[in-house]
């Protein structure tokens, strides 16, 4: 099996990338952002099924890891998870996990409450690896804050990120705290 790949980007398609290598071009299926000519090394995940073989490319090891995690889960293909990925960063994606944010993962396209609720329940456990520093029990602090930012009329995937960094930077605020800070970080921008 192929573990991984370092070439040039010779082509870029919607889900995938034409990888040039000692002047073989791979199809590399792929939710990383890359650009044309560059020189990329890709960890690559081999899926072998009856009527073809896939390559998988991930710029990361944590990448690679979490798709194959994705794909465990029953309802989750190569297609679902790489679309997944290519929606919700993966930082964003296993925060999401660990706090049981079934509507975060529910953005991804291809992706209903129901399938989120499934990835939540049968990975939460499997991402012990993962920290999540949010300060004591300040974990719960963010499902509150995105809930008051969306129901102010925000869109989840635009304030995600700077709610988790707002939480992580304020472990001990509350979430009268945090509203007014996050009205803020969104009004500088």
């Amino acid at each position: 099996m192929i573990g991984k790949l370092q070439g040039v980007i010779d082509y870029i398609g919607s889900d995938f990338v034409i990888l040039m290598v000692n002047g073989v071009g791979y199809k590399v299926y792929t939710p990383e952002i890359l650009t044309l000519k560059s020189t990329v090394a890709l960890w690559i995940e081999t899926i072998v099924r009856e009527d073809s073989i896939r390559l998988f490319g991930f710029l990361s090891l944590a990448g690679q890891n979490l798709f194959n995690q994705l794909t465990t889960v029953s309802g989750v293909g190569p297609k679902v998870a790489l679309a997944i990925m290519g929606t919700i960063k993966t930082d964003t994606l296993m925060t999401a996990i660990a706090t049981g944010d079934a509507k975060t993962i529910a953005t991804a396209p291809g992706v209903g409450k129901k399938v989120a609720e499934k990835i939540i329940v049968e990975l939460k456990n499997k991402m012990g690896g993962a920290n999540f520093d949010f300060g004591d029990d300040n974990g719960g602090a963010l499902p509150d804050l995105l809930a008051a930012l969306e129901s102010l009329g925000y869109r989840r995937m635009d304030i995600i990120d700077m709610a988790q960094n707002l939480v992580s930077q304020n472990p001990d605020a509350d979430i009268s705290k945090l509203v007014p800070l996050a009205l803020k970080e969104i009004s500088g921008k």
